[in-house]
């Protein structure tokens, strides 16, 4: 039983494995748009913002408490 369930995961996990992105449709993911933190500066600023304001610290690599002066 154990066997049969190793291979049924091993089947399930491989299933969409040789799937590939169509030469087509490569342009519209490399957009800036499409990737998971387009704007770098302005996903960090708002983090040190979020963190700031919450007076939090550690988290995120952000020391301190919540005066923002970090």
């Amino acid at each position: 039983m154990r066997t049969f369930i190793v291979i049924f995961m091993m089947i399930f996990l491989s299933a969409c494995s040789s799937l590939g992105v169509q030469p087509w449709d490569r342009d519209l993911l490399a957009k800036d748009s499409m990737q998971l933190v387009p704007d770098y500066l302005d996903n960090f600023f708002d983090e040190h913002i979020y963190f700031s304001k919450e007076a939090s610290s550690g988290g995120q690599g952000v020391g301190g408490g919540g005066c923002g002066c970090n």
